[in-house]
């Protein structure tokens, strides 16, 4: 947090209205998962000339199995010195926790100061004193705290048969972090016919073919392990450029992948790994998916839910992206905002939508129901006559018609801190329809046609 924001009470997870009441002068910047992805591919690299298989779980957060660097390098805290200095001398403010587990490490990055990494001697000791909101499940938590239980030492103290009944499976896995039972972040062996390999006779070097092939083989290795019944928490991606150099990167998720997320995954780091092969040699020549940590978990779906029709839709909408380029599908989400153009995202089909403003908050001055049926990607010029402040006649291409009612002004101000003129809405019915009209410094533009 900046410390000019910071200063004046902005926090990190305020309502962006709230926060630019706080600081007009803050500027409120959409995420962009793509290079935050690309960023960190250099700080993963920087950590694998270390200790390799580094499992990547988000931007600014990967789980590194040190066992091996330890027997080589004599000690933990000669390990956790080496790639702290590797990464400060690339300019990156890390902060590195070491303990039995990725639950512990994590929590243990957390608390470690920027300039010393955390080594937790005792793991059990150390998530005793964690708050039980560590665990990051707001209704567990919730519950825990009506009763009582407000540290994960609480938690441990607790009979786990007691929990595991209480709670089921979400608190007997809860129970089992509170103790120290986590698993190991080095991962295991896979079958190799779980795994899926394509090589592509030109070399893939383009943004438009790393995504379609990434979405290609990412669909055949879900499509394969659905056959069993099973879905990976964790993917191993490699791929062979066409001078033979081989990479590999370790992603994990909390929850089993998707055909969505994994595609997205493996597109993100296909799309590194072309931009540095662009500098030193060629394009990828060679793909392969390798599963683990498979789980056998099911997708309850919904009574009337027709799944074979659901895939043959989204293969189609493939079908067509690959003929009309990743920009010619694109879908929409609701979003917030108070003119109807500014109610809605748009993204690539089946990428992750970013909304830019919280549909659930409560937009006092929206424009009212019912929504408009057409709406223009800006706001045209229209031609309206005004008597006393109302307005009569509306142009049409080369008729004018009469105003037959109307409803408004709606006033709705912007950002008066850079610059944004209030504006006044109006609805106006006539006898070829109804429009949702916007009127700015006397000028009054077309915002949305109904129906």
């Amino acid at each position: 947090m900046d410390s000019l924001a910071g200063s004046v009470g902005v926090v990190r997870g305020m309502p962006r209205r709230e926060a630019e009441g706080l600081c007009p002068a803050a500027t409120v910047l959409v995420r962009d998962q793509d290079e935050e992805w690309r960023r960190f591919e250099q700080v993963v690299a920087s950590i694998e000339e270390i200790v390799p298989r580094v499992e990547v779980v988000e931007p600014g957060l990967a789980l590194v199995p040190v066992g091996g660097a330890v027997r080589y390098y004599g000690d933990e805290e000669t390990v956790t010195s080496i790639i702290f200095d590797k990464l400060a001398a690339g300019g990156v403010d890390a902060r590195i926790g070491l303990a039995d587990g990725p639950f512990a490490a994590t929590w243990a990055a957390h608390s470690a100061s920027p300039s010393e990494p955390l080594i937790v001697e005792d793991t059990r000791a150390f998530l005793a004193s964690l708050d039980i909101a560590s665990l990051e499940h707001d209704d567990l938590v919730s519950t825990f705290r009506w009763l009582g239980v407000t540290t994960l030492g609480a938690l441990a103290d607790l009979p786990r048969e007691a929990i595991a009944s209480r709670f089921g499976d979400v608190g007997l896995a809860a129970h089992r972090l509170a103790h120290g039972e986590d698993r190991s972040v080095d991962p295991r062996r896979i079958p190799v016919e779980l795994a899926v390999e394509s090589r592509f006779e030109d070399p893939l070097e383009l943004t438009d073919q790393v995504a379609f092939a990434a979405r290609g083989l990412a669909v055949r290795l879900i499509d394969g392990l659905r056959q069993e019944g099973i879905a990976p928490h964790r993917i191993l991606i490699e791929a062979e450029s066409d001078d033979g150099e081989v990479r590999s990167r370790i992603w994990r998720s909390a929850d089993p992948f998707t055909e969505d997320a994994l595609s997205d995954r493996v597109r993100w780091q296909l799309q590194a790994w072309v931009e540095q092969s662009r500098k030193e040699s060629g394009g990828i020549v060679r793909l392969r998916l390798d599963p683990s940590d498979l789980s056998g978990e099911g997708r309850q779906l919904g009574f009337f839910t027709d799944e074979a029709a659901r895939v043959e839709a989204e293969r189609a909408f493939a079908r067509v992206q690959t003929l009309v380029g990743s920009d010619g599908v694109l879908e929409a989400v609701r979003q917030g905002g108070r003119l109807p153009s500014e109610q809605v995202a748009w993204s690539r089909w089946q990428e992750q939508v970013v909304r830019e403003r919280d549909v659930s908050a409560p937009w006092p001055g929206a424009v009212p129901d019912p929504a408009p049926a057409l709406v223009p990607p800006e706001p045209t010029r229209l031609e309206v006559e005004w008597e006393d402040g109302m307005p009569v006649r509306v142009r049409l291409g080369t008729r004018w018609v009469p105003v037959l009612t109307w409803a408004g002004p709606w006033r709705m101000t912007g950002s008066w801190w850079k610059g944004d003129q209030p504006v006044d809405r109006y609805q106006l019915v006539t006898s070829a329809g109804a429009f949702l009209c916007v009127v700015r410094a006397s000028v009054t533009y077309l915002a949305a046609v109904y129906d």
